[in-house]
């Protein structure tokens, strides 16, 4: 999306150009292809180790660090391992989208009407808030030390990385119709007066 934007912005006569049918289908592969390939070396992971300290995590989001808490073999080594594999695509990625949007930026702020900011930064913002979410509370889930750890504030996180963004990301983009910010007025006066 972050080279959508740029491209649309930066690059807008070779968009039919450098967004073709076949750069999109070699994107999704891509992120399709990672996903997947950090899919099965946590599913991987996950059933190399061996549990001794029963089979019950404290919430319902199975996730590794909880699966890990559970283990009686040393699997630092390979939950290290896998944090790095993960951190490096999560940077990779993160990278690419800063970078892409620094370009954005760089090129709106060269656009001399005031209505023209507003308008690539109301398209480029909301994305980057959602993103933005979604790494950082993925990253303090992952990465907080022990001594923060509770039952609580495990839910809350991990609610916060993978409900909020997916929740929020449709109601983010659709606060530019009019429609909806007219309905979504009136049912806050409708609210507040009853």
């Amino acid at each position: 999306m972050a080279y959508d934007r740029y491209v649309a912005i930066c690059r807008p006569l070779h968009y039919g150009i450098l967004l073709g049918s076949r750069a999109c289908v070699h994107m999704a592969a891509a992120a399709w292809g990672c996903g997947f390939l950090y899919a099965v070396l946590h599913t991987a992971n996950t059933f190399s180790i061996s549990l001794c300290k029963g089979n019950t995590i404290d919430q319902f989001f199975c996730e590794v660090p909880h699966i890990l808490k559970l283990s009686c073999s040393h699997s630092y080594l390979r939950k290290i391992w896998l944090l790095v594999f993960g951190a490096c695509l999560a940077l990779s990625c993160f990278v690419f989208i800063v970078l892409s949007y620094v370009q954005i930026f760089r090129a709106v702020l060269m656009i001399p009407a005031q209505q023209g900011w507003h308008k690539a930064f109301s398209t480029c913002l909301p994305p980057l808030v959602v993103v933005s979410l979604f790494v950082s509370t993925g990253t303090f889930s992952y990465l907080k030390p022990p001594s923060v750890s509770s039952p609580s504030l495990d839910f809350v996180v991990a609610v916060l990385y993978t409900v909020v963004p997916l929740a929020v990301n449709p109601l983010i983009y659709s606060m530019r119709n009019q429609e909806l910010k007219e309905a979504l007025r009136k049912l806050i006066q409708w609210t507040l007066s009853h």
